[in-house]
């Protein structure tokens, strides 16, 4: 009897033992069948603080918002009476603008010439006949071989025309005259003008000028009826960027003949050279140069000159 309850003790630890460890296992598997895949959920990055809007650049000598064509201080009783006593641009006074007269004004230790003009404020010639300025006039030099005229300064530009197309837009900065024989044409006739046309931003700038193409409008021939101009891209300056400029124009002997002469118009803007010939040189009876602010067929234009100078070379 006590070896059958032994018996049946061990069969008992042992049944035990099968049932722990089939338990063991089973719940092992368990686990193991239903093991949740993590899920990461990604956190989004803050949103970045909105890129401000630049403040605008204050250009001091700059006029804005609304203007009048003509106002008492701009008036002028002739062309050259409204001149400051000692300028400190080079050159004869041309003012045919009632807007506002010449004035300066130093920025950074530098004195610029300020040339503002405005559409229909010509109050010196017969309404609707020539185009405001105020420019300034140099020395003229002659036909001779070797005889030339040179002007240097720096220009900033603020505002050009604009009059709604490219034929109409834009203003001369400065140009290069000269009479010839065998008549047509002006009798003070333009031979090369250097003309700036707007250039329009994007976005909240769409309706600013914010740069300038600077085009050579060139004559096709002396004193032609009807030939027109040339009009020619030469570069781009940015708003109220000071930019260098020299315009010598002259004669030399032609290097091809040497019975013959050249009359060149050569400009150097921004550092890159433009040289062009005059085409008919044996007719050319004399080179000048002026500069300023000439022609607005709409809205206003504003450039400024500092650091002028001229040089004539007579023969």
């Amino acid at each position: 009897m006590e070896k059958t309850k032994n018996t049946h003790r061990i069969l008992t630890i042992i049944s035990l033992i099968v049932f722990i460890t089939y338990f063991s296992c089973s719940s092992s598997d368990t686990d193991l069948s239903q093991e949740i895949e993590e899920v990461v959920i990604p956190v989004p990055e803050p949103e970045p603080d909105p890129v401000p809007e630049p403040e605008p650049e204050v250009i001091i000598d700059e006029d804005t918002g609304p203007y009048t064509t003509c106002n008492p201080e701009g008036e002028n009783a002739t062309r050259t009476s409204n001149d400051l006593p000692n300028p400190v641009n080079v050159g004869t006074i041309d003012d045919r603008s009632c807007y506002a007269n010449y004035k300066e004004v130093e920025i950074d230790g530098l004195t610029w010439g300020i040339y503002n003009i405005t559409a229909g404020s010509n109050n010196q010639d017969a309404p609707n006949t020539l185009q405001p300025r105020i420019e300034r006039s140099l020395p003229v030099a002659n036909s001779n071989v070797g005889s030339s005229v040179k002007f240097t300064g720096d220009f900033r530009i603020l505002e050009v025309a604009d009059a709604g197309s490219f034929g109409q837009d834009g203003t001369y900065i400065a140009q290069a005259k000269g009479q010839h024989t065998g008549g047509g044409g002006s009798a003070d006739p333009a031979i090369c003008l250097y003309r700036a046309h707007p250039v329009y931003g994007t976005g909240s700038k769409a309706d600013k000028q914010v740069a300038f193409d600077i085009y050579a409008e060139r004559i096709l021939e002396r004193g032609g009826s009807g030939s027109g101009r040339e009009v020619v891209l030469l570069k781009r300056v940015n708003k109220n960027e000071i930019t260098s400029f020299v315009l010598e124009v002259g004669f030399k002997v032609d290097p091809s003949d040497s019975s013959k002469k050249i009359h060149y118009c050569n400009a150097i803007i921004g550092g890159e050279a433009f040289n062009w010939n005059i085409p008919s040189p044996e007719r050319g009876t004399q080179s000048k140069i002026r500069y300023g602010a000439y022609r607005v067929r709409g809205g206003r234009a504003q450039i400024r000159w500092a650091n002028t100078t001229h040089e004539r070379v007579q023969n």
